[in-house]
């Protein structure tokens, strides 16, 4: 029997078990993170510089990108590092610190989506009151509230995950650190109470969930009474990019945590935590600028300035 005052490292799960493979994956999340790194950056960039690009929803989607980046950074580089140097460990403040800033990122990117969500709603179905609800005042304290909950929420969970005393060994079936795989080795009943913080996370959770849906259900019958049919298609264009990156976040958390254990693997497992917390913080960039004229003019417009001074 041990306890978390006697660990000082974790163990985490290897992505291969041979060295040509270890470094296939090293090589791969290597220009997963470099792709994420490239395009977030172009796109805060772009948003920060181009002055007809300050308004609410380039605003929310600049804060996004930092989440994505935040996302990318948390977990990535002690993969690549564990990878390169075939080694599993990770520090017991190392993994605290990598527990807190996944909670806090993916918390600040659900929220900032239930933010962009209402964006839309408010464009679409109130568009005369569209400067007066979200002006740049308004915007910067729904976002400053947005980061904040996340990052209460954040400390929260850490905190009390890390008093738990461990009872099972150091070993996590997972390639960073999250907190079900370290309920898992805490000792019977002493993890009721994380799971309390967990369940009120959830509720919070589906609030935003349902407030989602609501809004796109008076979004859609707004849509479907605009006469003219490229109105309709427009109108539905704006909001497609924003529903593709809620679905894909909202899949892909939901059945990496709610799967059914007969259908579990270590593959299976490693593949879908690779789906929710590497690969979104890098196609959101692209899913939003495909159909996104302005974004993409931005971008373009970034890049040759940046050209032309060299």
């Amino acid at each position: 029997m041990s306890n978390s005052s006697s660990i000082s490292h974790f163990l985490l799960l290897p992505l291969a078990d041979t060295r040509q493979l270890q470094l296939l994956h090293f090589c791969l999340f290597l220009g997963i993170s470099l792709a994420a790194l490239l395009a977030n950056g172009l796109i805060i960039s772009a948003v920060a510089c181009g002055h007809h690009l300050h308004t609410p929803m380039f605003f929310f989607l600049l804060n996004l990108a930092l989440t994505d980046l935040g996302c990318i950074c948390t977990t990535v580089p002690k993969a690549m590092h564990n990878s390169l140097w075939d080694t599993r460990n990770i520090s017991y403040s190392g993994c605290a610190t990598q527990v807190f800033f996944l909670v806090f990122f993916l918390g600040t990117e659900y929220f900032l989506l239930t933010v962009m969500c209402y964006d839309r709603y408010v464009s679409i179905c109130k568009p005369l009151h569209y400067g007066t609800l979200l002006g740049s005042r308004a915007c910067a304290h729904i976002a400053a509230a947005a980061w904040a909950s996340a990052f209460l929420n954040a400390l929260l969970h850490t905190a009390n995950t890390f008093s738990l005393p461990l009872c099972h060994g150091n070993a996590l079936g997972q390639f960073f650190c999250e907190i079900p795989h370290i309920l898992k080795i805490s000792c019977s009943k002493s993890y009721l109470r994380e799971l309390g913080l967990i369940a009120v996370s959830a509720c919070l959770g589906v609030i935003c969930f349902v407030f989602m849906v609501f809004s796109y259900i008076q979004i859609f019958r707004v849509v479907l009474r605009i006469p003219s049919e490229q109105g309709r298609h427009k109108a539905f264009f704006t909001c497609l990019p924003h529903l593709i990156v809620v679905s894909m976040f909202l899949s892909t958390v939901m059945f990496a945590h709610l799967k059914p254990p007969s259908i579990s693997s270590p593959s299976l497992d490693l593949a879908v935590s690779v789906l929710y917390s590497v690969v979104p913080p890098a196609l959101n960039p692209l899913i939003y600028s495909l159909r996104n004229q302005e974004l993409k003019a931005g971008v373009w417009t970034l890049m040759t300035d940046c050209f032309q001074e060299h």
